[in-house]
């Protein structure tokens, strides 16, 4: 799902993004790739709702990408770490290539986890 996030993302704003983002989840939505690059500022509520949204989607095998962040707002996902663990892009077709990949990377939706080998 690519959602295009406008104007600041702060204590103001971040709560209704969170019932969005929530919303997809509860529908079956698994990747969001979020357009950032029309967001002057971001405050760490706007950064907490990107953090969880990424942790609820890797539980079912998604994940959030964030697109073309202005300088500001990589400038707090890079000093928050934020941007090590949520993949930061530059376009939306780098990001479909990154969901790509990890759907080849994830397990069929049958299969339990995988036994160790008996030890010798």
């Amino acid at each position: 799902m690519l959602l295009t996030v406008e104007g600041d993302l702060d204590i103001d704003t971040a709560t209704e993004l969170q019932h969005h983002l929530a919303n997809q989840l509860h529908h079956g939505r698994r990747h969001f790739l979020l357009d950032v690059s029309s967001v002057p500022f971001m405050d760490s509520s706007g950064m907490n709702i990107i953090l969880r949204v990424y942790q609820e989607a890797r539980q079912t095998s998604g994940g959030v990408y964030v697109i073309r962040p202005t300088s500001a707002v990589r400038r707090i996902l890079d000093l928050t770490g934020v941007s090590i663990t949520v993949p930061t892009v530059e376009s939306v077709e780098e990001a479909l290539e990154l969901v790509d990949a990890r759907r080849s990377d994830a397990p069929p939706a049958d299969s339990g986890p995988e036994e160790e080998p008996p030890a010798p």
